[in-house]
């Protein structure tokens, strides 16, 4: 007995995936090096404040009208340098990709300065030729937004453009539940996984828009698992201590036609100590390993012939004290439904647990593998004695702890059955 679905009684580790409103925040605001924090297009050149105001003052620069350097003045000349901004000025469900740009004619920009009507700037980057600027990153959806912009003509006559537009409301929106909440202390196996509410058709947008993080910092990247999860971790397993921060930036990202992402925020969480339970299905022990010490050695029964257990390495990604188990709900018939399997930790997706077992013979553990595809510990009815060994390493486990299983005659875990990515390898993960 060992796989099986969990029909009822809530996780004593808590639900590792989470609503959005897990996000510090509210609502849920990009992988890891390769984003930029937002930041002033360009610096204003030395003068340029005194002359607009004398522009401002002058030439009447408000709203979305023009003004040149010398107009207003007696025999002054006015700025050769054009600035255009699209969109045009009170435009309204602006599209929050591809529709921003700012562009000088007869000059160069000199200042492009974009905010939300929270103040919040828009990162973005000046051409080299000074000819167009283009936001670095996507807008939000629903936002008002102000562009103000400053060119600069042959003869250092200046002039500016200022217009404000409105983005789009979404119709149709997704997010992403993602694991492990904020806050959670973890195992050095947990990967940080997000499930899509909708399928995915434009993943590199998505995947721009999420930054991971860490401290100590290390490479971390991106898998997509069909079109509607994707998986962040290291080449090796987390080091113990480290802090792990996840940025979401999806507000306004298209992920497929009309469907646009609505979260933002960022989550953070830390790698507690490194444990690695190894389980050998031949001999049916299990060896438990804490930061590189042998800290018990435990009898086990793995999945019986005819349910073998998967071989490979698993990551805990549950912990039930009690739960029910039926066969039904993982593909099996009416061999078995017990409703009170004791310290119960989910491996797999599709039902594979490491377990309390009071329902065969104490005998049984170390000397016979009489599961089905789980791994069973001795145990007692009703979770009530911590003396057990299923009892033990239920106490003595984290979310994100890593079992291993070798010597099984089933075949290795599938690396999206469950939190169980680290089968691949790292130019695997990379394509």
């Amino acid at each position: 007995m060992g796989n099986g679905q969990p029909a009822a009684g809530p996780p004593a580790g808590g639900t590792p995936g989470g609503p959005p409103d897990d996000i510090p925040g509210g609502t849920p605001a990009a992988p890891g090096p390769r984003r930029r924090t937002g930041r002033r297009a360009a610096v204003r050149p030395a003068g340029a404040a005194a002359l607009l105001v004398l522009v401002t003052a002058c030439g009447g620069a408000a709203g979305d009208r023009e003004s040149g350097a010398g107009a207003g003045r007696p025999g002054a000349a006015a700025s050769r340098a054009v600035v255009t901004i699209a969109p045009e000025d009170g435009a309204a469900s602006v599209a929050t990709s591809g529709a921003l740009r700012v562009a000088a004619d007869g000059g160069r920009l000199t200042e492009v300065t974009v905010e939300d009507d929270r103040g919040a700037e828009v990162a973005g980057r000046i051409s080299a030729d000074g000819g167009t600027w283009r936001p670095a990153r996507h807008l939000a959806g629903a936002t008002k937004y102000r562009v103000h912009a400053v060119a600069r003509d042959e003869n250092g006559r200046e002039s500016a453009k200022t217009a404000g537009f409105t983005t789009l409301v979404p119709g149709n929106t997704f997010i992403g539940h993602h694991t492990p909440g904020d806050g959670a202390t973890v195992g050095v196996g947990m990967p940080v996984s997000l499930s899509f509410t909708r399928g995915i058709t434009a993943p590199e947008a998505v995947e721009r828009a999420i930054t991971v993080t860490s401290d100590p910092p290390v490479p971390v990247e991106g898998h997509w698992f069909g079109d509607d999860r994707l998986d962040f971790r290291p080449e090796k397993y987390w080091e113990p201590g480290t802090r792990v921060t996840v940025r979401l930036d999806l507000d306004g990202v298209e992920g497929r036609p009309g469907v646009r992402g609505t979260q933002t925020g960022t989550l953070s969480f830390t790698i507690g100590r490194s444990q690695i339970s190894t389980v050998d299905a031949r001999s049916k022990r299990m060896r438990v390993v804490r930061d590189g010490a042998l800290l018990r050695e435990l009898p086990v029964t793995a999945g019986a012939p005819a349910t073998t257990t998967y071989n490979g390495t698993m990551v805990i990604s549950e912990k039930y004290k009690v739960t029910r188990m039926n066969g039904p709900t993982v593909g099996f018939g009416g061999e078995y439904d017990i409703k009170d399997v004791p310290h119960a930790m989910r491996l797999s997706a599709s039902g594979t647990f490491v377990h309390g077992n009071y329902w065969v013979p104490p005998s049984t553990f170390g000397a016979a593998n009489a599961g089905h595809g789980g791994v069973g510990l001795r145990d007692v009815r009703g979770a009530d004695d911590e003396r057990t060994p299923a009892a033990w390493l239920f106490a003595h486990s984290l979310i994100g702890d890593v079992v291993v299983v070798k010597n099984s005659d089933e075949r290795r875990v599938a690396p999206d059955n469950g939190l169980n990515g680290w089968n691949m390898s790292w130019a695997e993960w990379n394509r």
